[in-house]
């Protein structure tokens, strides 16, 4: 496995509209050095598995569902974390 593509985890925001919405904004928590294959593509989607090493419980630089990463102006959702051997893989997608 080979951790060489810099990927900007970002976490959302969300804050009052002033008209008694939400508005959702993303800030960056960090760079990670991430192993990114990609899988199946359904309808333009692509499904990715995007492997970091682990951080500790709770730290900022540790992947969660409903964050996302981001490549220059690409975003890959992510939509699950599961850890083996100190490695997080983050189940994302992206579109084509």
């Amino acid at each position: 496995m080979r951790m060489n593509r810099a990927l900007v985890l970002e976490a959302p925001v969300d804050a009052p509209d002033g008209a008694g919405g939400r508005s959702r904004t993303w800030s960056a928590l960090g760079t990670l050095w991430a192993d990114v294959q990609a899988g199946a593509v359904k309808d333009g989607v692509v499904a990715l598995k995007v492997r970091v090493r682990a951080a500790a419980v709770g730290a900022p630089s540790r992947p969660v569902t409903g964050q996302r990463f981001r490549v220059g102006e690409r975003v890959f959702p992510i939509l699950g974390v599961t850890e083996e051997d100190r490695i997080l893989t983050c189940h994302a997608e992206g579109v084509l």
